[in-house]
């Protein structure tokens, strides 16, 4: 009966006991640092290997397995209110707000985090000082039925409280319905497989962290469909003033993937995206360019708006700003107004969308 869940427990999960306070850590020694993270076990996988890299680079100072790197779990909004989508509690910084308070109070020297999850503006005195090797930015479609969404017959129901991936199914096949799908890997795929909806869209890069690909039903192209901006990157915020832990974390950048990355959350920047929007954006860098592709759609899928540039990598800044200028342009400000207000007025990814602003 469990053929989309995992066979064992996660092992790197184990090792942490679990949070009865905001906080909590894994590690009993003094620490040198600390790795603040949530406690979801994708967010704990990352957790862990950020922790192996910094082991790997200074055995010495913070032992050969990490020994006095303290990884603190932070219960964040986003982890507590499953219920709704994103879009309706308030966008994708409910899953740092929380870390970003324990890295100002210095209850944390560093936090990481999946980039996707982060707001385009942090506060005052952090910043993202490094990214970790980006895993594969794709989507995966996983069913028990079906081989691809565009198949799923009408009145079929896909799980889903992304508004970036309803959009881009409701493009292709209008006649299914999505219904908010939230909560963490395990429990969407529990869900799965209790027959609650007939197909789900997970990002490639989370299922491969925990070694769990082998549910993947079909892994789906960027021209099937688009990422989110920093979709497949792990990034490490610190406080701008903390030299110490600055030297450590500094050493892990991998500076392909944070070019590219830069460059979607600079186009994201230009629209104002969020959670709360149907936005998509990819980078990557190909013989020496930089090669970028974007898109803003409506969330019904009826209107979608796309840019795409090829560029020097120097200018990986200004290529995801003109790609946003060249969509805003294109769509209108009123396209964006009836976004906003779409949004704000709807229960978002609980039914397939009908506001008329969405079609205008």
């Amino acid at each position: 009966a469990d053929a989309f869940l995992p066979s064992a427990p996660l092992s790197h999960v184990t090792k942490i006991r679990s949070a009865s306070s905001r906080i909590s850590t894994s590690m009993s020694a003094e620490p040198v640092i600390k790795l603040g993270t949530r406690g979801s076990p994708l967010a704990l996988a990352q957790a862990y290997e950020t922790r192996r890299r910094l082991a790997e680079l200074f055995p010495e100072e913070l032992g050969e397995k990490g020994e006095k790197v303290s990884i603190n779990i932070i219960n964040t909004s986003g982890d507590m209110e499953l219920s709704k989508a994103l879009s309706e509690i308030g966008g994708k910084g409910l899953f740092t707000k929380e870390l970003d308070v324990a890295l100002l109070k210095k209850e944390v020297d560093f936090c990481v985090h999946s980039m996707k999850d982060v707001p385009t503006y942090l506060p005052d005195g952090t910043h993202l000082e490094a990214m970790l090797p980006r895993e594969d930015t794709r989507d995966a479609f996983i069913s028990p039925k079906y081989q691809t969404f565009e198949e799923m017959p009408e009145g079929t129901v896909i799980g889903s409280a992304s508004l970036r991936r309803q959009a881009q199914i409701f493009a292709k096949n209008p006649k299914i319905k999505c219904v908010n799908f939230r909560g963490n890997v395990q429990t969407r795929l529990r869900k799965l497989d209790d027959e609650v909806v007939d197909a789900t869209l997970l990002a490639l890069a989370g299922l491969k962290r925990m070694n769990m690909a082998d549910c993947v039903t079909k892994v789906l192209d960027w021209d099937e469909m688009l990422p989110a901006v920093a979709q497949g990157a792990i990034g490490i915020q610190v406080r701008s003033d903390d030299d110490k832990t600055l030297k450590y974390i500094s050493a892990l950048n991998h500076k392909e993937t944070k070019t590219c990355v830069d460059c979607e959350r600079s186009f994201l920047a230009t629209l104002d995206g969020s959670c709360k929007t149907p936005i998509a954006g990819q980078a990557r860098i190909v013989d020496g360019k930089i090669h970028f592709k974007g898109l803003v759609a409506s969330p019904d899928g009826n209107k979608i708006f796309r840019a795409e540039r090829v560029g020097d990598v120097s200018d990986y800044m200004k290529i995801g700003k003109e790609a946003g200028e060249e969509i805003r342009k294109e769509a209108g400000e009123q396209f964006f107004a009836d976004l906003l207000e779409y949004v704000q007025d709807i229960q978002a990814a609980n039914t397939k969308p009908t506001k008329a602003a969405a079609n205008k």
